[in-house]
């Protein structure tokens, strides 16, 4: 049985180490997993309470529409219900894009560090991976703007990016998408939006109505806390959505998954606790980074890219050892690590192992 020639060679993703793993593997009792970028604050409790209150009904197939909590999130946001699909995460969004729009020999740009997902889905459909370096960390949007050609179908920007962290600023993005020309499509992911501050970070969904090029990505995986829900969701031009919609199977999330979705997106106050934590943790790590000299890109989500000038792989695997699971393995920056942020507890555990793996004499932490 011969698969399709373009996915012979294709990597398998790589999720972040699971807990339960590291405890077996290495005889463990404690592990702190900061690979992931997971809320480590969890879900609201009212998003808690309507998991439970929807388990009487999981014999039930759910909205395949998600209707209820589309017409809930369109009016938060302020966009129309047509405007809105739902996904397994915002990574079946992804898929759908790339299985609605992609031909083989369709090419397609990104940022050479970025969420890997978007190359697969690309390579999965045929199109080519134009891949354009990072700039201190940052999309060089001009850059990205200069391999645009007539077979250019779809341009990814990921705001803040993952895995840098790194935020373009309204002016850039507006700048750039006054540019592009109509036939391509921006997918703008801003799966950390909720965890920003900084006020020149723009708003996606704003650009819709002036560019019907424009799709924008995002998922209550990330600080609503519901990531082994795995619920996402774009916005755009309805008619867009339509065509992403034809491509879309059934019943792709699930009862619980529309239910907590509902209730996390009703606590908002949770959500500002959430993000306000996220800022003092970072806040946090930084000012440990800087104790100890180490370099690290300016941190926009709920994580930080640090540069720990040795072999990251090396890091890794001695960080595991201690019971603490960052994520490495970033072929652009081979000596640097993600880290999420933690509650201040874990943060401090973090970088005592970290000061242990380093050789850092100084062990204590403020």
């Amino acid at each position: 049985m011969r698969p399709k020639s373009q996915i012979g060679n294709l990597p398998v993703y790589q999720p972040g180490k699971p807990i339960e793993d590291v405890k077996r593997e290495l005889g463990l009792d404690e592990v702190i997993k900061l690979a992931s970028n997971e809320n480590p604050y969890g879900s609201s409790p009212k998003a808690k309470e309507a998991i439970v209150a929807e388990l009487e009904h999981i014999s039930l197939y759910p909205d395949g529409g998600a209707v209820e909590l589309t017409s809930n999130l369109a009016e938060f946001l302020g966009v129309n219900p047509g405007q809105i699909i739902f996904g397994c995460g915002s990574d079946e969004i992804i898929a759908l894009i790339a299985r609605a729009f992609f031909v083989p020999g369709d090419e397609t740009i990104m940022a050479d560090q970025t969420f890997s997902v978007y190359k697969s889905n690309a390579d999965i459909e045929g199109a080519v991976c134009i891949e354009v370096p990072l700039v201190n960390g940052k999309h060089d949007l001009d850059a990205m703007l200069a391999k645009v050609n007539e077979r250019t179908k779809i341009i990814w920007v990921c705001n803040p990016n993952n895995p840098t962290g790194t935020l373009l600023s309204e002016q850039e993005v507006t700048a750039f998408l006054n540019k592009v020309p109509a036939h391509v499509m921006v997918v703008l992911d801003e799966a950390y939006s909720e965890y920003v501050t900084d006020p020149s970070y723009p708003n996606g969904i704003r650009y819709i109505d002036k560019h019907p090029n424009v799709v924008v990505l995002r998922t209550f995986s990330k600080i609503y806390g519901l990531a082994s829900l795995r619920i996402g969701y774009g916005i755009a031009n309805s008619e867009v959505i339509r065509l992403i919609n034809q491509v879309r199977e059934p019943f792709n999330t699930t009862r619980v998954a529309q239910a907590a979705a509902k209730a996390a997106l009703k606590d908002q106050e949770y959500i500002a606790k959430c993000r306000e934590a996220n800022r003092a943790g970072i806040e946090q790590l930084q000012a440990e980074f800087d104790r100890l000299g180490l370099e690290y890109f300016p941190a926009h989500g709920n994580f930080i890219m640090v540069d720990v000038r040795k072999p990251a792989g090396e890091i890794f695997e001695a960080l595991l050892r201690k019971g603490v699971i960052i994520r490495a393995g970033h072929s652009k920056y081979p000596t640097h690590i993600r880290v999420s942020v933690g509650t201040p507890d874990q943060n401090k555990a973090f970088i005592h192992a970290l000061e242990q793996v380093l050789n850092v004499e100084k062990a204590h932490v403020q």
